[in-house]
């Protein structure tokens, strides 16, 4: 089983994003804050999960946890801000919507900005490690993904209900015929792929 805390007795919030490598569409990060001896043998990092797998975990941490919050930044002030900032930006925008104030935060990664004067921690494959941060990786992914299905509803020639905005050959190829969307990073280089991408999506 994952470890509950990175400090003990303290109401600690698990920070995560998904999205971060794709050609198109936002990222999207969530913070989950766990009861204080929470169990539960079946969180992992949600890459290693299938999608029905991560659904019923979703379900799962939603009706389990003490808090939790959703942040998205857009495709838009991706371009703007790039990924990097992105990324933190969606942290802490899902750190917002948090109904608890969490006394310490623990962030996927080896980059964090200070959120209102919060101790943190940033732990490299933190979802790997801490139930918080995999029940955080879990929401960030599947509201993404739902996020990337509803955009494939209006561009469906680049296969987002599949490969969920990452850079497989349907993509590329859709990408080479039909050109950039409104929803594409600008910022990425939106070119081709030769090879076949292998994707756990």
């Amino acid at each position: 089983m994952l470890k509950r805390y990175y400090i003990d007795d303290a109401v600690e919030a698990g920070c995560d994003e998904a999205g971060r490598g794709c050609l198109a569409g936002p990222v999207v990060a969530a913070a989950v804050i766990l009861p204080a001896g929470y169990e539960n043998r079946l969180l992992k990092d949600s890459k290693k999960l299938s999608p029905p797998g991560r659904e019923r975990l979703r379900i799962q941490v939603e009706k389990d946890a003490v808090a939790l919050g959703i942040g998205v930044v857009s495709s838009h002030d991706i371009d703007k801000i790039n990924i990097l900032n992105a990324s933190i930006l969606a942290m802490h925008r899902a750190l917002d919507r948090l109904t608890v104030t969490p006394r310490h935060i623990i962030a996927d990664g080896n980059r964090f900005s200070t959120y209102k004067g919060i101790p943190h921690t940033c732990i490299v494959r933190g979802d790997a490690l801490y139930m918080s941060i995999a029940a955080a990786s879990i929401l960030a992914k599947t509201y993404r993904d739902q996020l990337m299905r509803e955009l494939h509803l209006e561009f469906p020639v680049y296969g987002w209900d599949s490969n969920k905005g990452y850079p497989t050959v349907k993509h590329a190829a859709a990408l080479s015929e039909h050109g950039a969307s409104p929803h594409h990073r600008k910022s990425f280089r939106l070119k081709p792929v030769q090879t076949k991408i292998k994707l756990i999506v």
